[in-house]
């Protein structure tokens, strides 16, 4: 199963446009993930509808910040892309007869709420503003544009 990084890829985005005065359009973006532009302004789309995000037409448009980064935490996002599912394991028999796989569900169920109640509440303990700022301790000096890749950080 391939890994979903719809929240990988929005924080990303988000980051970029902490970093920039402007608005940066949708092919600008998508050239940062190495992705369409239209997979970017279907995924923005739900971040515009909660305010994490503003969009404009025409020349000089584009996408920019609509949110206070400080006021805004990981968990937030998390909830804005679809709440992705956390693992790709899971069960053989969703309602096994066997006595041994019923105890083996049983089991694994707890682990996973247990394991996606910790990432959940860490998600919740984390904002924008300080993932920016460990962006900027990485970068002294942050350019004015997003990065492109596959070379860049």
């Amino acid at each position: 199963m391939k890994p979903d990084s719809r929240l990988s890829s929005v924080l990303h985005v988000l980051l970029h446009m902490a970093q920039h005065d402007g608005p940066l359009t949708s092919e600008t973006l998508a050239r940062a993930l190495g992705t369409n532009p239209v997979v970017v302004r279907r995924t923005l789309a739900s971040l515009r509808e909660r305010g994490y995000v503003a969009s404009a037409r025409g020349p000089g448009g584009g996408w920019t910040l609509g949110c206070d980064l400080r006021a805004v935490t990981l968990l937030d996002i998390y909830r804005a892309v679809g709440e992705p599912t956390v693992f790709a394991m899971g069960h053989r028999l969703a309602q096994p007869a066997c006595l041994v796989e019923q105890a083996v569900n049983e089991a694994l169920d707890v682990a996973f709420r247990d394991a996606e109640a910790l990432l959940i509440s860490r998600l919740g303990e984390v904002t924008l503003a300080e993932l920016a700022a460990s962006f900027a301790r990485r970068m002294p000096h942050v350019p004015s544009v997003p990065c492109e890749r596959p070379d860049h950080a």
